[in-house]
């Protein structure tokens, strides 16, 4: 079955499942109605026969309370199953709208956090590596929301590691059979998309839902459990204040000496509530992640895996002879208690019993017990979800290929490759070769034709290729590369840098890249669109001549576009420019149909038309005579 067909099936198999479930809850609502009714009449007829009481009202009463009782039970089952059905239409409506590019109905991508990257993915100042923006990685319309299947905090910062940072060949090779596998399951896919999707939302900041927090709680040292004293101060001091109290109501001691006590526990919480808060605050803060987490893991854990990558993941996935999601439950319930300290009364429990003494101590022998293995559990959780994200997009498009990376090739090589964030429908594939070292691929082409587009495609295509995942082409093939590209530079008022400027910087930024990866054995591959707009042309013919040719000494492979048709005629760049171009159709004068075509097919040689003018009269401006 296509992956149209299946959305469209399992969102209607769903939604009539929910809206049976609807009609099922609005009967046990109208059922658990009528039986308060009774019950409220069998209490009236109590207080009413009082002085001369008959059994019968008793009997309804008992049997009013046993039966809305059992209604309750019945009712939350039929809640919980009308809000998985309609979770699951949900997602299945959301996979239609990603087989369409519908940005707008699809769930936010978080991006990650750049403290979380390899020094040598961050951008300036700890910022997102300008490629990201250039590309599309994160955002509105991106990559990762086209991924946006990982939803738990930890998939999340996977899958966004994995389209920042190149893997190696034989990571790449270890995770392709994964991602196959799992691109035959959309069922255990879909279950372990709803079971993240309990985590909150969060929003676009790269660093929202960090866990790292949590882990760095679950990973440190007791706090609590490491003051005896304290400890079993806090253990006595119910008791004692129970048995002081009483003795004081009997009259075996002077009052006043309860009254001690409870001054006693209130002065031991105020001195100590600073880092008691701080502590319960800590693990508390992703109390709403735990949930997600505990279901997610056990989804993981109850699948079956004939791929070694995906079965070792799912043995990781306990400690101590348990799953890992019945630690994460039990930890969700002791936080849970713990917050009680977030409730009205809970002055009052916490000055008769010290109660978030005994809490933290709960959490701390969970941590002592569980702790040192929750980061590989949310790595192998991670690690699931970001496969399942990239498996989503192989079972999608199925006319996508797995492309070979290895050290041994010596060029991007694409047979009908893509852009993978424009639907099929729109979609135009071409036939683009990058490289090898010592050549450059000059596109050439008018406004609109789709120059920018095929150094995205490109681009996007080796972030997939390089994450593990398919790609959007017939076949493709590709060394190791890194990334670096030169496509969306805007000036800074606020720092005094102009557009020059900025693309002057960019380009530093670039052929930095190149020299380093050359010296760890890498090819760099660069992406540079219309660069140095800000300055003259012949100013520029020059200036873009002397980057290139330090690219193309350095071995890096690299495709740049331009509209300057006569910067492939310099002696410094004839011999190694592979020249193609875009073009487009004019509609003559008084024709039907649009001003202007085009077809968005890659041509060899140079670009042999020009559309500024004719892009004026389509607008209305007067061009020049």
């Amino acid at each position: 079955m296509v992956a149209a067909d299946l959305y469209a099936e399992r969102r209607d198999r769903f939604a009539a499942a929910e809206a049976a479930d609807a009609v099922r809850s609005r009967r046990l609502s109208i059922a658990r109605l009528v039986v308060a009714a009774a019950a409220l009449f069998a209490l009236g007829s109590i207080v009413v026969t009082a002085a001369a009481p008959d059994a019968w009202p008793f009997v309804l009463l008992a049997v009013a309370v046993a039966l809305f009782a059992a209604l309750a039970l019945v009712h939350d089952r039929v809640i919980r199953s009308q809000r998985r059905h309609g979770e699951l239409a949900a997602l299945n409506r959301e996979g239609l709208a990603r087989l369409d590019r519908r940005w707008a109905d699809l769930p936010p991508a978080l991006a990650v956090p750049p403290e979380h990257l390899p020094p040598e993915q961050r951008g300036t100042a700890g910022a997102m590596p300008p490629v990201a923006r250039d590309l599309g990685l994160f955002g509105p319309a991106s990559l990762a929301r086209l991924t946006s299947t990982a939803r738990t905090p930890a998939g999340r910062l996977t899958l966004g590691r994995w389209l920042l940072a190149p893997a190696a060949p034989e990571e790449i090779a270890a995770r392709q059979p994964a991602v196959a596998e799992l691109a035959a399951a959309p069922e255990l896919r879909q279950d372990l998309e709803l079971a993240g999707r309990t985590a909150p939302a969060g929003d676009e900041r790269p660093g929202g839902n960090d866990p790292e927090p949590f882990l760095a709680w679950a990973e440190g040292e007791p706090w609590i459990s490491r003051r005896p004293l304290l400890l079993w101060t806090a253990r006595l001091s119910p008791p004692v204040t129970v048995a002081v109290g009483f003795a004081a109501l009997l009259g075996l001691v002077p009052a006043g000496f309860a009254g001690l006590a409870l001054v006693a526990n209130l002065v031991l919480t105020f001195a100590l509530q600073k880092p008691l808060a701080e502590r319960l605050d800590r693990v508390s803060a992703g109390s709403d992640e735990l949930a997600a987490y505990a279901a997610a893991l056990a989804v993981a854990a109850a699948a079956r895996f004939d791929d070694p990558r995906l079965a070792t993941l799912a043995t990781d996935l306990g400690a101590d002879g348990e799953p890992a999601a019945r630690w994460m439950r039990r930890l969700a319930q002791r936080v849970a208690i713990a917050d009680a300290r977030h409730g009205s009364f809970h002055v009052i429990a916490q000055v008769l019993t010290l109660w978030d003494f005994h809490a933290l101590w709960w959490i701390e022998r969970w941590q002592a017990a569980a702790g040192r293995h929750v980061r590989r559990w949310l790595t192998a959780l991670g690690e699931l979800e970001a496969l399942a994200a990239l498996a989503t997009l192989a079972h999608d498009e199925p006319d996508w290929c797995f492309p070979t990376v290895a050290a041994g090739e010596p060029s991007f090589e694409g047979t009908h490759l893509g852009h993978p964030l424009i639907a099929g429908g729109a979609r135009v594939g071409n036939d683009v070769t990058v490289g090898p070292a010592g050549t450059f691929l000059l596109v050439t082409g008018s406004n609109m034709s789709g120059k920018s587009t095929l150094l995205r495609a490109v681009g996007l295509n080796a972030t997939l290729a390089q994450a593990g995942g398919p790609v959007c082409a017939e076949a493709l093939s590709l060394p190791p590369l890194a990334l670096a590209t030169s496509v969306l530079v805007e000036d800074s008022l606020e720092d005094g840098v102009s557009f020059f400027l900025a693309e002057l910087l960019r380009l530093k930024q670039v052929v930095a890249a190149a020299d380093a990866a050359r010296g760890e054995g890498k090819a760099l591959l660069y992406l540079l669109d219309e660069v140095l707009r800000g300055t003259n042309s012949e100013e520029r013919r020059q200036a873009v001549a002397a980057v290139v040719g330090h690219l193309l000494a350095a071995g890096a492979l690299g495709a740049v576009s331009t509209h300057d048709l006569e910067l492939a005629a310099m002696p410094e760049l004839a011999a190694a420019a592979v020249q193609v171009h875009f073009r487009e159709q004019v509609r003559p004068p008084g024709g039907d149909g649009p001003p202007m075509t085009f077809d968005y097919l890659l041509r060899p040689g140079p670009a042999t038309t020009r559309n500024a003018l004719a892009l004026m009269a389509a607008v209305g401006l007067e061009p020049p005579a």
